[in-house]
């Protein structure tokens, strides 16, 4: 017959042995301390001054004292002394000091592994529950890469569904960002009782729109994103102009170059016509008065009615011009020069004509 339990190492009372209660008084303080174990450190070289009966520690390598022949054993104080057991691998304790369970294995205690696949649902510092089966209560959160890039993926089952980051103050919406009901990137936003679409991005054309964007070129609502084909910039501010009724739907100047003058247009309708037209010189007799041929401006761009005239001569001294006998028209104006003197000079008259156009 054996001396000793095969798996506690628990002392085997022998026939005809006398003082049997005290092998079996010993047994029962060996599986006292191996039965639901729990260690109140898992590595402790010296035994404590003032140890409690119950409780059990895990000798180290260079234990001292007491223990100095039993290291790496579980060391379990009793009304006795001290009783020291072998443990083998798989064992299972409770470690008092770090409030988890351990198993023990490779010489050694370690966290017990648990298999964290297919769990119903996780909850870190809060309850989780059938909605919400990942909760964490905590400060914050960090997702970091394991060597190089980071991505967090929500996936959805179809178009029509929802996959989004929800946004609350005390568990009220406030904001969400992501695929809500369609395939568009959604910017939310909320009041606490109504919700506003302020940024869509279309998934096709990667084009915005939303409350925060101008829904037309007359939408000057407060605090709304300019549109590029709305709004104005170094790159629309010049060129053709149009109107559409009194909304400009072209650039804001526009600059034409011809061999009968220049025009600037404005998207507000007006237009400025200038020319320089050099005539002979003033010969014909108009009393006190020479003129000279009298001159048809056709202007560079039509204008809308009959537009102000403006005429300067210049390069004879005493001459000056005017628009002639004829009346202007939206075409077309006059243009003659007047002299105190006969004089057969070239006469240079600069000509500006302001109207609509």
């Amino acid at each position: 017959m054996t001396s000793a339990s095969p798996r506690l190492d628990l002392p085997m009372i022998q026939p005809s042995q006398a003082q049997k209660h005290v092998t079996h008084n010993e047994a029962i303080l060996r599986l006292d301390g191996a039965v639901q174990l729990v260690l109140q450190n898992l590595s402790l070289g010296e035994p404590p001054e003032s140890p409690i009966v119950g409780h059990a520690y895990f000798t180290s390598d260079a234990a001292t004292g007491a223990w100095s022949s039993f290291p790496r054993m579980v060391a379990t104080w009793t009304e006795s002394g001290w009783i020291y057991l072998q443990p083998s691998a798989g064992w299972l304790a409770w470690d008092s000091a770090a409030n988890r369970a351990v198993v023990y294995q490779n010489d050694a205690w370690s966290p017990l592994p648990m298999d964290l696949q297919n769990l119903p649902s996780v909850g870190i510092g809060a309850t989780a529950d059938a909605t919400n089966r990942l909760i964490v209560a905590s400060e914050a959160a960090l997702f970091t890469h394991a060597g190089a890039s980071q991505q967090i993926k929500i996936n959805k089952a179809t178009e029509s569904d929802t996959g989004s980051l929800v946004l609350q103050t005390n568990w009220s919406g406030r904001a969400e960002i992501g695929l809500c009901g369609d395939n568009a990137l959604h910017l939310k936003v909320s009041d606490g009782s109504s919700w506003f679409d302020a940024l869509v991005f279309d998934p096709t054309s990667g084009i915005a729109s939303g409350t925060a964007v101008q829904v037309s070129a007359t939408d000057t609502t407060q605090g709304r994103l300019m549109r590029a084909d709305y709004g104005y910039g170094p790159g629309n501010i010049l060129g053709p102009v149009s109107l559409d009724g009194v909304t400009p739907t072209g650039g804001i100047i526009e600059r034409i170059d011809s061999a009968s003058g220049t025009v600037v247009r404005f998207a507000d309708g007006t237009q400025i016509c200038s020319t320089t037209m050099t005539l002979a010189g003033a010969t014909t007799s108009l009393g006190n008065l020479y003129s000279s041929e009298a001159a048809i401006w056709t202007y560079p761009a039509a204008f809308s009615e009959v537009p102000i005239l403006s005429f300067e001569a210049h390069g004879v001294s005493g001459v000056w011009a005017t628009g002639g006998d004829t009346l202007p028209s939206a075409t077309e104006a006059p243009v003659m020069a007047l002299s105190a003197l006969s004089t057969t000079a070239s006469i240079q008259i600069d000509c500006i004509a302001v109207g609509r156009w």
